[in-house]
Order: C-alpha cells, then structure tokens, then sequence
C-alpha cells in the first residue's frame, strides 16, 4: 500500500491475497477522510478483462496525481507512477497460515458477488489457479522482491513492515483522527 501526504497522508500497500490490503486501506481512509485507490479496480475491465498496458499506467498516473490518496495493491512494475508521490509505504508481510485461509474464505463468502476493490463487472469467482499459482506461491514468487524494495525506499518515503494481524491491530489504533494532528 502506497499512501500520498501533501497536506494529506499518502500510503502505498503491498502484500500477498488475503493479507488485509483493501481492508486496511478502507479503515485508514474512513479514519482520515481520503479517498482510497484500489488498483485492481483500475486494472481490471468488465468481465475480468485486464486493461492494455497503457491505459493501466494513465489510470495509475491519474490516481498518484492525486493530493491525497491511499492506494492498495501490489503492481510494482508502476512504483516509478506512486512511489515518488508517496509519504510512506506499508508491507503486510503477514504469514500465509493466516493469509492463504483469508483469501479462500473471502472467495467462497463474495462469490458471484462484484467488490468494490476489484472493479466493476468482476463478479468474485473461485478459481484454483488462482490461489495455487498466485495466493500459495506469494513467499517464492514476490516476497523477496518485496523485501528489497521496502529496504531500499527513497528518501522522505517511510516504510512500515507489519508482520501479524495484531501489529495491523496497533498500527490501526495509533493512527491520527484526522490529518490535522499530524502522522505517526
């Protein structure tokens, strides 16, 4: 999650399915009054078609243009659109006992069903590809990557590495109430 702060507070987000991404994007948004920014829904079409490469980078640089965002999602290949922009940037590196499970259960709960953080005209489905190739293989396929991109922030940009759903807990707690009193 990346989150943008000028006079505002901007935070960028990463993480495997199921980690509490969109989540916790929603309670910091709701928390502070700014908008959120789901990156699936700006890269998935109606009917689960992706958006050309080039349309999802002019959505992204849109969205970063922004004075005050958060945006939830992993799509590194466009950091070069966020990062800059951002204050901050938070890993939910949580384990995948507690992740993997969160990612199935929301699947059977919304299936058929569109979410909001995915886009329109993407009813949720059920797809084992998904969690077998995406979800499960998170810890070999990106969590290194992630890793080395979170020691190696750029200046001005804080990174905040939460590794249990009780640090999400305390890290939700201790936010501001509002931007006016500053970020913690």
């Amino acid at each position: 999650m990346t989150i943008r702060r000028r006079r505002s507070y901007d935070r960028w987000r990463l993480g495997p399915s199921g980690a509490g991404k969109s989540t916790l994007a929603r309670r910091i948004g709701e928390r502070l009054g700014i908008p959120v920014v789901h990156l699936d829904a700006l890269y998935w079409n109606p009917g689960w078609v992706p958006s050309k490469v080039g349309q999802f980078r002019e959505r992204v640089a849109q969205a970063a243009a922004g004075d005050t965002w958060i945006m939830d999602g992993n799509y590194t290949a466009h950091l070069d659109l966020r990062l800059p922009r951002a204050d901050s940037a938070i890993w939910l590196d949580l384990p995948r006992s507690i992740y993997f499970p969160r990612s199935l259960w929301r699947s059977v709960r919304n299936y058929g069903r569109v979410r909001d953080d995915i886009g329109l005209g993407c009813p949720e489905r059920f797809e084992l590809s998904f969690f077998k190739d995406w979800v499960w293989t998170y810890p070999v396929r990106s969590r290194a990557g992630h890793r080395q991109l979170m020691s190696r922030l750029p200046p001005g940009v804080l990174g905040i590495i939460l590794t249990s759903p009780r640090e999400v807990a305390q890290f939700e707690t201790n936010l501001p109430h509002s931007l006016d009193t500053g970020v913690e």
